[in-house]
């Protein structure tokens, strides 16, 4: 038989190359449509938590009672910015920051595309969709009131706003009225900047203020001001898209590469990783001591509690002892420890078959070799401590009057207890421990506490025991890749216990960095078109 081979023609496919600049031109953009870009499944997941731990920074912010946009709003968003390793953001809300290098452009892609992912994660409820939504328009306000006067114009031409500053001769006819409803302006001020005639209904926060000049149905809004309209713009925006991609959220979460982590990424932890002490070591000795200088309220109590019983509950157990591996005590002092105690109410056998093999299975040297991370307060507060339980969070678990005996007797002034009363009243019980930390040290600066092993770690600073670290927020991208490919036992994700050894995450992130870019991973890469849209 006579095969003929017939050589298929061959069509190239012309691809449209999409520079950055023209992609994301501004630092503020009205997330309108969806990314169509490929995106590696490592960098999908390290935008998630790279975007979380931004939103938190503003989440915060506003916790503390601080006004949006005020100087002392972005003197704290700034300092926590800073403090989460997050400054290339937040040279987006610095002005003049709007440049054409390669950095900032990235920024901005990076910006685009954590806002979608992160719309996957908080649409499947109402109140997480709410809370995403508020510190969502939070920075978008904080972007926008960076932008220069030609910016803005720039902004309004690109997005179709149909609206233009007055002329001189126009502005010259309601000059009166704009010099008495622009508030903290002198009138040589006033006459520099711009202003624009929008009607009143897309204006009502600054009507309801009495921030703006009305006439005849239309409201004069200065450029500082215009954020509101444009704000309205970007609120219907995200809305719409929320209850997009509400719609088609069961498609997305059928991909197991992502389903986990989108469902509990909300609780998930985003600060530093305490998993290994590489500081220094704590001998046992010392923690007496410690429970009184330099361990937050919910360490101390079962610190004493273990002291006067002789014997500690498994939740109780967990919190602590993972504290301690945290803080810098070894195995073997912990191993030590723990006998020294239980050992006064039980012999020595029943000890070793009941204990030791946990102790050592939280160092990660029996069973599934895990080394266990300390739990953050986010899971502390989550905890339900039963009657007889010292775990969880005092400021949650205890009633008001027994809170306020553990504080006096723990030396807190009548005034002290009702300035850390006034958080915990208010359901903010990391902002009562921030109080605490703030007394007991005699501080004037509150730190953020979002880790017992955070509070543990200030304190010893600013005793002057260790000194700072930088921010290391790479070894939580890492964590988070390793939880969604199901690498290990624990999933940060779920609110459990680190499942990432050191060694493995700084190996994965050099395999990462060598592959970054690299588009023949066809199977890890994930098409925004398909799941956004």
């Amino acid at each position: 038989m006579d095969f003929n081979l017939k050589k298929r023609a061959r069509h190239d496919v012309k691809i449209e190359v999409i520079s950055l600049e023209a992609k994301y031109p501004q630092n503020v953009m009205l997330y309108h449509y969806p990314p169509t870009e490929d995106v590696h499944i490592d960098e999908f997941e390290e935008l998630a938590l790279e975007r979380l731990r931004l939103l938190r920074v503003f989440d915060r912010a506003t916790t503390k009672g601080l006004r949006l946009l005020s100087d002392d709003w972005k003197e704290y968003v700034n300092a926590e910015m800073t403090r989460d390793g997050l400054r290339s953001y937040m040279r987006m809300g610095t002005s003049g920051s709007s440049t054409k290098q390669e950095s900032d452009l990235q920024v901005r892609r990076r910006d685009y595309l954590s806002h979608f992912i992160l719309r996957l994660a908080y649409c499947r409820s109402e109140d997480l969709l709410r809370w995403f939504v508020a510190r969502e328009m939070e920075f978008f306000k904080y972007k926008f009131a960076a932008l220069s006067t030609a910016e803005i114009k720039q902004f309004l031409q690109a997005n179709d706003f149909h609206i233009h500053p007055l002329t001189e001769e126009q502005k010259d006819e309601v000059k009166d009225g704009l010099y008495e409803s622009t508030v903290g302006q002198s009138v040589s001020k006033i006459e520099l900047l711009e202003f624009y005639k929008v009607p009143f209904t897309q204006v009502l926060d600054l009507v309801r203020s009495r921030r703006c000049y009305l006439k005849a149905g239309f409201a004069y809004v200065n450029t500082h001001d215009l954020v509101s309209i444009v704000g309205a713009r970007q609120l219907d925006e995200i809305e719409r898209g929320m209850q997009a991609a509400k719609s088609f959220i069961a498609d997305v979460e059928a991909d197991e590469r992502i389903s986990r982590m989108i469902k509990s990424l909300h609780n998930s932890y985003t600060g530093k990783d305490y998993t290994v002490c590489r500081d220094a070591s704590v001998p046992i000795e010392s923690l007496d001591q410690l429970s009184k200088t330099s361990m937050p309220l919910c360490m101390r109590m079962c610190h004493d509690h273990i002291r006067s019983q002789h014997h500690i509950k498994h939740g109780g157990r967990m919190q602590y002892g993972l504290f301690l591996k945290g803080i810098g005590v070894t195995l073997e002092d912990s191993l030590r420890f723990w006998r020294e105690e239980f050992t006064k109410k039980m012999d020595v056998d029943k000890f070793a078959r009941s204990y030791e093999y946990n102790i050592q299975h939280n160092y990660g040297k029996k069973g599934s070799m895990v080394n266990y991370t300390p739990y953050s307060c986010l899971k502390i507060i989550k905890e339900m401590a039963a009657p007889g339980d010292c775990h969880g969070c005092p400021y949650k678990t205890l009633d008001q009057p027994a809170l306020k005996a553990k504080l006096s007797s723990f030396g807190l002034s009548p005034a002290g207890i009702e300035e850390v009363m006034f958080f915990v009243s208010r359901n903010h019980y990391q902002f009562a421990c921030g109080k605490y930390f703030m007394l007991t040290h005699n501080s004037t600066l509150e730190p953020t506490i979002n880790h017992p092993n955070s509070y543990f770690e200030e304190s010893q600073i600013l005793m002057g025991n260790r000194q700072k670290r930088a921010p290391g927020p790479l070894q939580q991208n890492n964590k988070l890749r390793a939880a969604i490919k199901g690498g290990a036992n624990r999933s940060m994700l779920n609110g459990d216990d680190d499942d990432e050894l050191w060694k493995i995450a700084e190996t994965q992130e050099k395999v990462y960095q060598s592959q970054k870019g690299i588009a023949e991973a066809f199977d890890d890469d994930l098409d925004l078109t398909e799941i956004m849209e």
